[in-house]
């Protein structure tokens, strides 16, 4: 049974790799492609003209240096994810950096993404490592007092990803005794923490991590918004699945500088604009809806006040 395991979850890893690493060979001649956005066929966003927010000293330094800086996730397939061999980030978190870019005036060819961890987000906002920064950020009350968010673009909920041959966990109520990983500094992980302490939490980085040893039999479930974890189940079908229902409602935002309302509110301006023209579906349908997920109705825009 042991070999029997190590050998799927040997065969799901490769798989993953072989993903990761297509352009640099992994694969037989003749084998699928590695499901993902095709870059000729991502939507292309016109760059507005006469864009000015001199109210905004983010969206001025951007402007005299030609490009934003954005930050973003490398690992979270058909969100962002980077290919470590052409350094190229995909993803419908990566259309959204790229649709808002033109909105505001800045080519989005010239972005240069930067990876940031989850637990370095606010951090990186504050410091000026970047301008903005889309990668499944969760809006809520505390992160405000940190800093600015644009959105919702999308509606998230948290849920659990699990081995397909795992019948034992179909929610949360589940977890009590079994091996637990999330991102540290996650919202996801946060919540099992308070919510279910009976659960042994284990915490990394990224979620690759995590989904790595989820598939190495060395934990029981992952636990991240139900759009990270479709994506990595569609990658490897056979070995991983969802399971259950979303338990929670977690509303993607673009992060930005605290303070800095006129970016934020220019953001806004952008995320509706691109809705109403198509360009939010289409990104979608070129990116996560290659998981099989029909697009859903996008979030209403919340405009707080800062």
């Amino acid at each position: 049974m042991r070999t029997t395991r190590a050998a799927r979850a040997g065969r799901a890893l490769a798989a993953l790799l072989c993903a990761a690493l297509a352009a640099a060979g992994c694969g037989k001649e003749g084998s699928p492609p590695v499901k993902g956005p095709a870059p000729d066929e991502l939507p292309v966003y016109g760059v507005a003209k006469n864009v000015r927010l001199d109210g905004s000293a983010t969206w001025r330094r951007a402007r005299q240096r030609g490009y934003f800086t954005v930050g973003a996730k490398e690992d979270q397939p058909y969100l962002g994810e980077k290919d470590p061999a052409s350094g190229r980030y995909s993803g419908f978190d990566i259309e959204i950096a790229r649709m808002v870019s033109a909105s505001l005036g800045l080519d989005p060819a010239g972005i240069r993404f930067r990876t940031i961890a989850s637990a370095n987000r606010e951090t990186a906002l504050q410091n000026g490592q970047i301008d903005y920064y889309v990668g499944t950020y969760t809006i809520n009350d505390n992160r405000k007092k940190l800093v600015g968010f644009a959105g919702p673009y999308y509606m998230a909920g948290q849920s659990l990803l699990v081995r397909t041959g795992e019948d034992g966990i179909r929610g949360p109520r589940d977890l009590a005794g079994r091996r637990v990983c999330s991102a540290s500094g996650s919202t996801p992980y946060q919540r099992i923490r308070a919510d279910h302490p009976k659960a042994r939490l284990v915490a990394y980085d990224t979620y690759s991590i995590c989904v790595d040893n989820l598939l190495t039999y060395q934990v029981d479930a992952v636990t991240t918004d139900d759009a990270i974890l479709i994506g990595y189940a569609a990658k490897v079908p056979d070995e991983l699945r969802v399971t259950g229902e979303p338990f929670s409602q977690e509303p993607y935002g673009i992060g930005v500088p605290h303070g800095d309302d006129t970016l934020r509110l220019a953001l806004d301006d952008a995320l509706e604009a691109r809705e109403r023209n198509g360009d939010w579906k289409k990104a979608y349908d070129a990116t996560l809806g290659l998981s099989g997920v029909p697009a859903p109705a996008p979030p209403a825009v919340d405009r707080y006040r800062g």
